[in-house]
């Protein structure tokens, strides 16, 4: 449909604001700061439109999309009236304005958009008193680059006006175009509101043997599945990908509802927040268990009686089984890739099959250019997150397919195929203390001081004893990443201590947090013999170097903190 009387371009004068820098994953606030201060979402929407090329940007395909939290709406308004005023000339928008952020990665790539806006802080609590995120997807379909997220940052300090057409309302409930005639403009401005689920579906189609999942979620042996979307945005995929079309029963999936407020939960898959799936795995009638995010990039996979399988641990399976995927048996394996604070797992696994591995900073983005070059096939980070070269993404649901697919080539349960796996490569006990809602000097204070303890020469050879085990540090440093592709450097990335064993500890500072600083440390510990398995071995293997870990921060002394908020 198109509307009749040519809508009215304005020009708002505006004031800056000091803190709109977008972080690892875009701009991320308490709801009540893009509510209460004036012109602030209008501000940085406008700072992202502006930092693309006007001749870029005229007439140009935009994609549009969030996790369906509180605000999402509002904003998604705003975007459409700021976009009209912008030049570009089409939205392509999730039905009610709701898109999973692997399935916007797809949708921009599929249409040969100019980029994407996603409206998600993912794995941050919703709600009216919650967190609100924005973020800018490039052409390529994953996140934007320092180099962009920079120029925003930029524009956002020096802003002074934007462009917004008021009088535009588009309908987020009815599938089709709807046309805009806006003054100035010769030609109409198209809205296209999309089903969310279709385009992403369709991909999954061609890296999939559905007609084998299909068998193995309900054929005559079938086995049971129990998947929590969280009341995040992956409810409306895991029912028509996984019940309607691969025939799981529907009381498979729980939460599938998108809510604004997640329900009043955390929309994190690990083992805290996702308590409830974790508890209806232990009694065993589930043979296997998966959890997503809010906004469906991040996943947890759970086996039989609640077996966890830590995300390291699952990107190397992953790696390992590469081939039951029909996709990596056409395309072939180009390389293998994990955030730094990833345990080492799949480097065991990149050794062994002779296949390229990059160690890369925390973000998709440095992932998502080892792909566009042809280099990275398969990628992971600790934080639950897990992807291939389909998309440049993390998708959750992507590998909660995967695992699927290695269980029905393999015909075991994921506790024998992880044990199988560890006596093959010995195993990396893993694990991450965040400590929220640090005051920020403190933190900072105490991670420059780490810095100067480790950098001096004395500290390597250090050898640290704890009970009967003594670690004997062979490397320290503070991260540093050259990009193989296009040699940028990206520096500070985190404190890495690392023993003559293998075993691992670091610091880092995260910036996916809307207010104050996250100190998070990370615990990595190989052993080559594989050990008896029981549920809290994980824990025994790991105490050492915790106590190290503390012991060198002084983190409880130094942000008067007596433990952890979270433990994953």
């Amino acid at each position: 449909m198109t509307r009749k009387f040519p809508l009215q371009v304005l020009t708002v004068p505006t004031a800056p604001y000091p803190d709109q820098r977008p972080g690892t994953n875009g701009l991320r606030k308490k709801v009540r700061v893009f509510q209460s201060r004036r012109n602030y979402l209008h501000n940085f929407i406008q700072s992202i439109f502006s930092s693309i090329d006007l001749r870029d940007r005229q007439g140009s395909t935009v994609v549009v999309g969030g996790d369906g939290r509180f605000f999402n709406r509002t904003a998604i308004e705003v975007i459409v009236q700021m976009a009209a005023a912008n030049g570009v000339g089409r939205l392509i928008i999730g039905h009610h304005g709701i898109m999973s952020t692997p399935a916007i990665s797809c949708v921009i790539r599929k249409y040969k958009a100019i980029g994407g806006i996603i409206l998600t802080a993912s794995h941050n609590p919703g709600g009216p008193d919650g967190d609100f995120g924005i973020k800018f997807n490039t052409a390529n379909g994953g996140p934007a680059k320092e180099a962009v997220t920079n120029k925003i940052f930029q524009i956002s300090r020096t802003i002074e006006e934007f462009a917004i057409c008021p009088g535009l309302k588009v309908d987020l409930t009815t599938l089709g175009k709807q046309m805009f005639d806006l003054e100035n403009k010769f030609k109409p401005f198209t809205v296209e509101i999309v089903d969310s689920v279709e385009s992403y579906a369709n991909l999954l189609r061609n890296i999939f043997d559905f007609a084998a999942l299909k068998e193995l979620l309900s054929g005559e042996n079938h086995i049971k599945i129990r998947l929590d979307a969280m009341h995040g945005v992956v409810g409306p995929y895991v029912r028509r990908i996984l019940c309607e079309e691969l025939g799981c029963p529907a009381n498979s999936a729980i939460n599938c509802v998108p809510l604004e407020d997640f329900g009043g939960q955390h929309p994190d898959p690990n083992l805290t927040y996702a308590a409830d799936l974790v508890d209806s795995m232990r009694d065993g009638q589930y043979d296997f268990g998966a959890a997503f995010d809010g906004d469906g990039d991040r996943n947890m996979i759970l086996g039989k009686h609640g077996f966890f399988v830590t995300p390291p641990d699952s990107v190397a399976v992953i790696a390992d089984n590469i081939f039951c995927i029909p996709y990596f048996q056409h395309t072939g394996v180009r390389g293998f890739a994990r955030s730094m604070p990833t345990s080492a797992a799949l480097d065991r696994v990149a050794k062994a099959t002779k296949i390229e591995l990059y160690e890369t900073p925390t973000g998709w983005k440095f992932f998502g250019n080892l792909m566009d070059a042809g280099r990275l096939s398969l990628c992971g980070e600790e934080s639950f997150g897990t992807g291939g070269d389909h998309i440049r993404e993390k998708d959750g649901l992507w590998a909660v397919l995967v695992w699927l697919s290695i269980l029905a080539t393999r015909g075991q349960s994921v506790e024998d195929i992880l044990k199988d796996h560890w006596l093959k490569y010995g195993r990396n006990y893993f694990t991450r203390y965040d400590y929220e809602n640090v005051d920020i000097d403190a933190a900072c204070e105490m991670m420059e001081d780490l810095e100067i303890m480790i950098a001096d020469k004395s500290f390597v050879k250090q050898r640290f004893a704890v009970e009967d085990k003594i670690y004997q540090v062979e490397k320290a440093d503070n991260f540093e990443y050259t990009d193989p592709v296009d040699s940028t450097i990206t520096r500070n990335q985190g404190l890495r201590i690392m023993f003559s064993d293998g075993s691992r500890i670091i610091y880092r500072l995260s910036g996916t947090g809307s207010d104050g600083a996250t100190v998070r440390i990370y615990i990595d510990s190989y052993e080559k013999d594989l050990q008896p398995y029981h549920a809290c071995l994980g824990q025994v293997m790991l105490a050492p170097l915790a106590t190290i870990a503390l012991k060198i921060s002084q983190l409880h002394h130094r942000t008067g903190r007596s433990g952890p908020s979270v433990i994953t």
